[in-house]
């Protein structure tokens, strides 16, 4: 069984093969998705201009009083239904999908999923 190191090592080797075929552009920016043990966070960023368009995550206020836990996937479609709106305000309706070397299931799914149906194209 692989050891809490080894597995870092392997997410982070599979974070760079994602990041080698996705970039961000003014014209379709990259929806970035970070989970930790607690919390899950989405940004939306221009990798040319090296700027964060929009950011949501479960420290939001918006969602913090919303959900009983912020591990769960109601808390992520609730990220990505908030990092989708606040992107459309800023003008982005397209965006490029990094899942941080993930698998996309679960919670990463859950908030793909939610920001698909709140108006973002991938």
């Amino acid at each position: 069984m692989p050891s809490v190191a080894e597995k870092r090592v392997q997410l982070e080797r599979r974070h760079r093969r994602v990041r080698r075929k996705v970039e961000g552009t003014p014209e379709r920016p990259r929806l970035c998705v970070v989970k930790s043990l607690k919390h899950i966070y989405a940004q939306v960023i221009d990798d040319l201009a090296g700027r964060t368009l929009v950011s949501a995550s479960t420290l939001s206020k918006e969602i913090k009083g919303q959900v009983k836990s912020s591990g769960t996937r109601e808390a992520a479609a609730k990220v990505g239904a908030l990092v989708a709106e606040r992107a459309k305000k800023a003008g982005v309706t397209a965006v490029c999908f990094d899942r941080g070397g993930r698998k996309y299931h679960g919670l990463i799914k859950a908030l793909a999923d939610a920001a698909r149906e709140a108006g973002l194209k991938f």
